[in-house]
């Protein structure tokens, strides 16, 4: 074959080589669609209410550096907040309350936590209405209030413990549960339990009492000694008696030479 012939059927056979690769080859990608920037957020509606800057213990009269105005979102505002929109002066009219719960620091003040005393003390503030306030007398070191465990806010019974004049012999000791599920007031001076820590000071604890309630606690107090037991927490939702409940038919508990021990009633 003659070089020239050799030559074209070289370049043919090259040039249909490369034609074939070309229409067998795929199709190019297609071109990539820009990605769109994300929508802006809506934005959040905000309202300012009223909040305690610190911790405000019970009984605490409030003092303007106690309360501050903070953004809130409305649609979680409550309708027992105070907001600045519809109450602007809340702040200055609140100053001087007396806190009737405890309050966390930033939480929304609410007035129906805030008691107005009008000058009165905060016990009379907080005492519900036809119930009386009596204090007795306790162990400052705890030996008949529960070992000192006793808070206010803590449910008891009242114990009476005295002289069995009918004893026949030696020195006989009668005890007796007089009230049962009493609420307490205050212990000694305090009303409240700071930081979670235990605070027993003075030497009395006050009772909320009925009027017929305090009369037997004040005859009790003359006749003998008063203790507390405390209840379980489990009994607090319940209600004490609207008069003191009669002593047990059963019997009492005498205490005879440090020994107690069940007697029938005569």
């Amino acid at each position: 074959m003659k070089s020239s012939r050799l030559l074209l059927v070289s370049v043919a056979v090259v040039t249909g080589a490369g034609a074939f690769i070309m229409m067998s080859g795929r199709e190019p990608p297609p071109p990539v669609a820009p990605v769109a920037a994300p929508a802006p957020a809506p934005a959040i509606e905000m309202v300012e209410v009223l909040v305690a800057s610190a911790e405000l213990p019970m009984g605490q009269s409030l003092k303007a550096a106690d309360l501050r105005w903070q953004p809130w979102p409305k649609s979680a505002a409550g309708d027992g907040f105070l907001q600045r929109a519809s109450a602007p002066t809340a702040l200055q009219d609140t100053v001087g309350s007396i806190v009737r719960n405890p309050f966390l620091s930033g939480e929304p003040i609410r007035r129906e936590k805030l008691i107005k005393a009008d000058g009165s003390g905060f016990l009379s503030a907080i005492l519900p209405a036809g119930m009386r306030a009596v204090a007795i007398s306790i162990d400052a070191r705890g030996s008949n209030t529960a070992g000192g465990f006793i808070l206010p806010n803590d449910r008891v019974d009242v114990l009476r413990t005295s002289r069995d004049e009918d004893g026949s012999r030696g020195d006989v000791q009668t005890s007796v549960t007089i009230l049962t599920n009493i609420r307490v007031l205050a212990v000694g001076q305090t009303v409240q339990e700071r930081n979670g820590e235990r605070v027993v000071t003075g030497d009395t604890a006050t009772l909320e009492l009925t009027p017929a309630q305090a009369e037997a606690v004040t005859l009790a107090q003359r006749v003998g000694q008063l203790s507390l037991a405390l209840r379980s927490l489990a009994d607090a939702g319940q209600t004490a008696p609207a008069a003191p409940e009669p002593e047990a038919e059963g019997g009492v508990t005498i205490v005879r030479y440090g020994v107690a021990k069940q007697m029938p009633r005569r």
